[in-house]
């Protein structure tokens, strides 16, 4: 079947476009070396939040960034002998944290994000598998009560988007979250949000969506792409190469190396995120957590209860460092004094983070009929159904009423 669109990347934003695409009527063919949502998809925290509006980069955050990085179990490592490559993309950003520039990036992360929850429930409908998605809070959990303030910076902008935000005391929160360490005196509560029990299956059960609207996975590994002589795109795999009238690029950190040779260059760093999941935990989170000291998330999955964290500076092709999965196990244990640690699974993948915070969508400007879809950062899960829908809105030529300006690729 030919293709009216192909999707390089099978990633939960990869799928998430194949659906819209599928919706429009049109036939897509998506592509992928690995099975679609089993990569960088499968291994996030599941938090699927409208509220996920706040940038990597805030104001202050050039303070604590050393201390993170000296210490062992902190949210953040950087390889030393890949510090010099990493300077350029630090710099831009720390520039980013500038509350003027906090606040428009996150006016532009909403529009990505508010509608994810009831995307995702119109995806999932029909397929047997609608509790893939629950309902949760969002409990950011302090062990310094003063640091738990409704007015910082960052709920500020929540609440200013329509979040409901109330903070609780310790008693509040044992009743909530019964597993919890007492050490948490505080917690930042965010309503109206849901999470996924099991971010691989979610992917899985899209993807069989698709192919069931009569959609095609192709597994290959994409080497190059290159404007067409007739007109769409080629595609390079070790299958050989595929002509196609419209091509989407998704492919996550892998996305910027195959726009080089087109002269285009995008700042996308990997950032190595780590979980561990403890297969027979002995305990059970309500809702997803987040140790707002050391940087991680918690929630209870079908699998059992994953820690997940961490962001890891090293290249693309640094080798896993078990290190970091050392400290998400330390970590848990502190998290939940009662969680049982000595059964678990590790994972490790690579998220596409550009430096401020919001991913690249759109047609490229001189390349008709490419378009980007990459660049989500840790928002993954929670930006893929809107960006999906914005680029069947763009491929299939339909006014989209959304200032694409903040996610144009060029905008670097």
């Amino acid at each position: 079947m030919q293709a009216d669109v192909t999707i390089l990347g099978a990633g939960i934003v990869g799928i998430c476009t194949a659906l819209a695409l599928t919706e429009r009527g049109l036939k897509v063919h998506l592509v992928d070396r690995d099975a679609p949502g089993q990569a960088t998809s499968f291994g996030n925290a599941g938090v699927i939040s409208p509220w996920s509006i706040v940038p990597q980069s805030m104001p202050g955050i050039w303070k604590q960034i050393p201390r993170w990085v000296l210490d062992p179990n902190g949210p953040v490592s950087i390889k030393p002998s890949y510090a010099p490559k990493l300077v350029g993309w630090a710099l831009r950003f720390l520039s980013h944290g500038r509350e003027d520039r906090v606040r428009a990036t996150s006016s532009a992360m909403d529009t990505l994000n508010r509608d994810c929850v009831t995307l995702f429930r119109h995806h999932l409908a029909g397929t047997g598998h609608e509790n893939l998605i629950r309902d949760s809070y969002y409990v950011h959990a302090f062990r310094d009560p003063r640091a738990a303030r409704i007015d910082s910076l960052d709920n500020m902008l929540r609440r200013d988007a329509g979040a409901e935000v109330e903070r609780i005391g310790p008693a509040e929160l044992q009743s909530l979250e019964p597993a919890l360490s007492q050490d948490f005196q505080a917690a930042i509560l965010i309503k109206d949000q849901a999470r996924a029990v099991s971010p691989g299956q979610l992917g899985r059960v899209l993807a069989n969506k698709f192919r069931k609207q009569g959609g095609i996975v192709q597994k290959a590994t994409v080497h190059a792409i290159r404007p067409a002589d007739e007109s769409g795109w080629t595609y390079v795999t070790n299958a050989g190469e595929v002509t196609t009238p419209k091509l989407v690029l998704a492919m996550g950190v892998w996305s910027a190396e195959l726009l080089k040779p087109l002269g285009l260059r995008v700042p996308l760093q990997s950032e190595r995120g780590y979980h561990v999941s403890f297969t027979s935990p002995g305990v059970t989170l309500n809702n997803s957590i987040l140790d707002v000291d050391k940087k991680f998330v918690a929630s209870s999955m079908e699998d059992g209860l994953r820690v997940a964290g961490t962001a890891e500076f090293a290249g693309l092709d640094a080798p896993e460092n078990k290190k970091r999965l050392n400290s998400l196990v330390k970590l848990a244990r502190h998290l939940s004094p009662n969680l049982n640690t000595d059964e678990y699974t590790t994972w490790s993948g690579q998220r596409p983070s550009l430096p401020d915070s919001l991913p690249c969508i759109g047609e490229l400007e001189g390349f008709p009929n490419l378009i980007t879809a990459f660049g989500h950062s840790h928002y993954g899960l929670m930006m893929a159904p809107k960006t999906g829908k914005i680029v069947a809105d763009i491929a299939t030529g339909t006014k989209t009423n959304i200032d694409l300006k903040p996610f144009r690729a060029e905008r670097f």
